[in-house]
């Protein structure tokens, strides 16, 4: 489930990118997304790798932190090698609604639990 949440969030951050700029939303979508998609899942598969014990990828730390920076560092390589910008203002800003999504979903469920407990 988890996984899934983070895929609806980045083909959501590639959505609101391309309506932002006028472009069509859902004809270029997938061209928009697929770096970062990929981001997303060697983000994944580093947290996983990373985990000491069981991979819990609710976690915000480590395991949101790494899926995060993953998602985010794989996804601008991605889109350098296949030729699509990568402007600091676009690194800076996808790399706070990216952080925004995947790490607020996660620090919502953590006070939601410790908040459930006490």
């Amino acid at each position: 489930m988890a996984a899934l949440i983070d895929v609806v969030l980045v083909l959501t951050f590639a959505a609101i990118g391309r309506g932002s700029h006028g472009e069509s939303v859902l004809g270029g979508l997938a061209g928009t997304a697929w770096p970062f998609l990929l981001g997303l899942l060697v983000g994944w598969v580093g947290a996983g790798l990373g985990a000491r014990g069981a991979f819990a990828p609710t976690r915000l730390v480590p395991a949101g932190v790494l899926i995060w920076i993953g998602t985010l560092v794989v996804g601008m390589l991605a889109r350098v090698v296949s030729g699509q910008g990568t402007a600091i203002s676009f690194i800076i800003v996808a790399g706070i609604v990216l952080a925004v999504f995947l790490l607020g979903w996660r620090a919502a469920l953590t006070a939601w639990a410790r908040r459930r407990r006490s």
